[in-house]
């Protein structure tokens, strides 16, 4: 059966009991229908003195056409650990509608290894990206009334900071003119649009503790700058509060469920390659207390998504992950070994070992955030004994460990092996997580160290104009923010074409963006877009109600 003919016939139990799982009585679940619901701030807030469960962080190989199902595999550990006895919870992003509407498809797992209900999940869900898509707009149409209305602040339009967002793919809106028509429109000045996952309003609410900090952290967002480049911060504008309150609910974790009615928290969603690529704190840490094991992802491969995860989120949060699984597969591999998608059936055992340099370069990057890491080959039907024998002895020489997953067809009898290797790193106690650079070390230099360290480049290339403009921000207070890096997902170089694990290449940054309010500094690096354009044949065409009124072709 296909993944969605799957997940419609789930048995799935009402949301309440999926609550009570986890202690969570009916009254603190607001419900979005009988299959999904928000927890109420009144319940969070009461559960914050109880002790933290083990953190274990779900990341992945750089991601290819032949897939790597690391959203499958969190479940399926997620479903895994509960199987063996354990108290488990799966925290994931939501699914943004560009990449459903466009080449990528949805995000709640695969096979029987899935969170429902998936069509929800993949669209309008409990309206969360409509939210924050909304109180992002409503700053940026406060910011062109201020100027409109005789520019108290005395911006400089020519330097808004602040773009517009749309939770699509639409390449026509990268860059935009507006304010045309005259002057009852305002006055014309270049402007454009980001999708709605690389919003930083979507970076504050998935960084934010609680209500409180989430009106600050929106206060902080610096929207424009004047003739004297001093900055216009969201509060001078005065749009903080009324966001705020259209992120109220937003702010509340959705809980829903696996197929195996264990719970999964699904709340935010900014992207692993152009924004910070975790699902919310507030989702996170809730899990944590609730749950004796908590799996969680980052997005696309551990370059971009785990780096991000201990960097930014671990380090503002004192999260200490005590775990990392890397998802890897015969045919991604084979990919990096330099095999054609179309050719991927054959078996080719020295593809596989060629290949496995990239998943190497992952094994190592890890270590150095101090997370002891295993490797869960997410299982495909073509793959062979001898492909799987050799990604498990390439492992074993880079002193970690391979297990043989087959969750997509089994679900949580095809993870047994790997909950209870977690379960015996994590008992272990070995792991000691530490960032990869220190708070004080200048912002260029932070750039330098992950694209050195984690990317292997040997030089980062920035114009003068670049590093003038974050020394600048070193100089009005910012220089302690960590870095995002903005970069294709696809390699550990900026072109997407080379596989493997190269070396001797640089690292282009073409601009700097500062997230203060989310507490980062993003360096977009090559030719890395924040707005995606759709594939030359998009998903939508072949996305529609079949005549039994079910949706045809999400997933």
């Amino acid at each position: 059966m296909s993944d969605i003919e799957i997940a419609r016939k789930a048995n799935k139990k009402p949301i309440q009991e999926i609550g009570a799982q986890l202690g969570i009585e009916a009254e603190h679940l607001l419900p979005y229908g009988h299959d999904k619901a928000k927890i109420s701030e009144a319940f969070i807030k009461s559960v914050q003195d109880r002790p933290n469960g083990h953190l274990v962080l779900v990341t992945a190989i750089n991601p290819t056409p032949a897939g790597e199902g690391k959203t499958t595999t969190t479940v399926g550990l997620g479903d895994g650990l509960n199987r063996i006895g354990k108290k488990a919870a799966v925290c994931i992003r939501e699914a943004s509608l560009g990449p459903c509407f466009g080449m990528k498809g949805g995000a709640a797992g695969g096979g029987y290894a899935q969170v429902v209900p998936m069509e929800e999940m993949n669209l309008h869900f409990t309206g969360d990206f409509h939210a924050i898509t909304s109180a992002h707009n409503l700053l940026a149409a406060m910011i062109d009334n201020h100027v409109y209305w005789g520019n108290e602040l005395d911006i400089d339009i020519r330097r808004v900071a602040f773009r517009r967002v749309l939770d699509m793919n639409d390449r026509a809106l990268r860059e935009i003119v507006c304010n045309l028509g005259g002057v009852a429109n305002g006055f014309p000045r270049e402007a454009g649009f980001d999708i709605t996952v690389a919003s930083e309003v979507m970076a504050i609410l998935c960084l934010a503790e609680d209500l409180a900090d989430l009106e600050k952290r929106l206060g902080d967002i610096i929207v424009a700058y004047r003739r004297d480049r001093s900055p216009v911060y969201c509060r001078d504008i005065k749009a903080d509060g009324a966001m705020t309150v259209l992120l109220q609910q937003a702010m509340q974790p959705n809980l829903v469920q696996t197929l195996e009615n264990n719970p999964a928290f699904v709340h935010g969603g900014p992207f692993a390659n152009i924004a910070h690529g975790c699902n919310s704190v507030v989702a996170t840490t809730t899990a944590l207390k609730l749950a004796d094991y908590v799996v969680t992802e980052a997005g696309f491969g551990a370059d971009l998504g785990a780096e991000k995860f201990f960097d930014i989120k671990c380090r503002k949060t004192g999260l200490k992950p005590e775990a990392v699984v890397i998802v890897a597969t015969v045919r991604a591999l084979k990919m990096n070994g330099g095999i054609a998608r179309a050719d991927l059936g054959a078996e080719n055992v020295d593809a596989v070992n060629e290949g496995c340099a990239n998943l190497g370069r992952h094994i190592e990057n890890v270590k150095k955030f101090g997370v002891p890491a295993v490797v869960a080959i997410n299982h495909f039907v073509t793959d062979t004994d001898a492909e799987v024998e050799a990604i498990k002895a390439y492992v074993t020489s880079q002193g970690a460990e391979a297990v043989l997953c087959q969750h997509w067809a089994k679900g949580s009898e095809g993870t047994e092996d790997l909950a209870r290797r977690v379960v015996e790193i994590v008992e272990s106690g070995v792991a000691d997580f530490a960032p990869l650079y220190p708070d004080d070390m200048p912002l260029f230099e932070k750039i330098e160290a992950v694209a050195k360290n984690i990317y292997r480049a040997d030089a980062v290339v920035a114009d003068k104009k670049i590093l003038d403009q974050l020394k600048q921000w070193e100089e009005q207070g910012y220089g302690n923010l960590p870095v995002c890096m903005a970069k294709t997902q696809y390699s550990f170089t900026t072109d997407p074409n080379v596989r493997g694990a190269p070396t001797g290449h640089s690292i282009p940054v073409r601009e700097v963006r500062i997230s203060a309010g989310a507490g980062f500094v993003v360096a977009i690096c090559g030719e890395i877009m924040t707005m995606p354009g759709l594939p030359r044949v998009p998903s939508a065409e072949s996305i529609r109600i079949n005549e039994d009124g079910l949706i045809d072709g999400l997933f």
